[in-house]
């Protein structure tokens, strides 16, 4: 294990997000006839989501070499930079249709891989990535909090999840830091903050599906 006693707490709560981001998508792929397009592209965030935190939860947690640790972040940055991009695509799929989120679905690939890029590869500053987060993020909140107040089934806790995700954002940029128990650095919080943002994304984007006709082009609104 780390020494480093805040590090083996974010790898732990980085398992948590993982495992709860596994559960996320066998919930979703019983689903995934609903509306398949659909379906798979937040199957695809989930899964990108569980490879991102368990990369996160063996860097963190574990005692490893510097070159190992390094190794590590290039694949869960790759991830995260794909779950972004992909958050944005579904946020459009369900703002403007699904031929406008097939429309985006690979140049919003291309993007997460650019900043992925500039950031990692090229030794680029993490604020580049970190913007890249917020206007992901903040264009899916648009998007939800206006199907909300329509009453779209779902926006609800997908606006809710995106926001507080937002909020775990913000809070890892700080140099936050409390003991509860076991000691928790900002990235400990970014991950404790995110748990009920993913719970509440995953009942969302549930609660859309279960809410298409069988022929998968009628939403029902609840």
């Amino acid at each position: 294990m780390n020494p480093i006693l805040t590090e083996v707490t974010t790898g732990a709560t980085d398992l948590i997000l993982g495992m709860l981001a596994i559960a996320c998508l066998i919930r979703l792929a019983v689903l995934r006839n609903r509306d398949p397009f659909r379906a798979r592209l937040w199957m695809a965030i989930f899964a990108l989501l569980t490879v991102a935190s368990m990369l996160g939860a063996v860097a963190h947690g574990l005692d490893l070499s510097t070159p190992l640790r390094d190794l590590l972040w290039q694949p869960l940055y790759l991830s995260l930079g794909l779950m972004l991009g992909l958050i944005a695509v579904a946020a459009a799929v369900d703002g403007r249709g699904v031929a406008s989120g097939r429309r985006w679905l690979w140049p919003a690939v291309g993007l997460g891989l650019v900043f992925y890029a500039i950031t990692v590869v090229a030794n680029g500053a993490f604020l580049v990535f970190v913007l890249y987060e917020a206007v992901a993020l903040l264009y899916a909140l648009a998007v939800y909090l206006r199907l909300a107040r329509r009453g779209e089934p779902g926006a609800s806790p997908l606006a809710a999840g995106v926001a507080i995700t937002l909020i775990a954002a913000a809070i890892q940029q700080t140099d936050l830091s409390f003991t509860l128990i076991w000691p928790f650095d900002h990235n400990g919080i970014f991950h404790l903050v995110q748990i009920p943002g993913i719970v509440l994304m995953g009942a969302g984007v549930e609660r859309r599906l279960r809410a298409r006709g069988s022929d998968g082009l009628t939403l029902v609104r609840a």
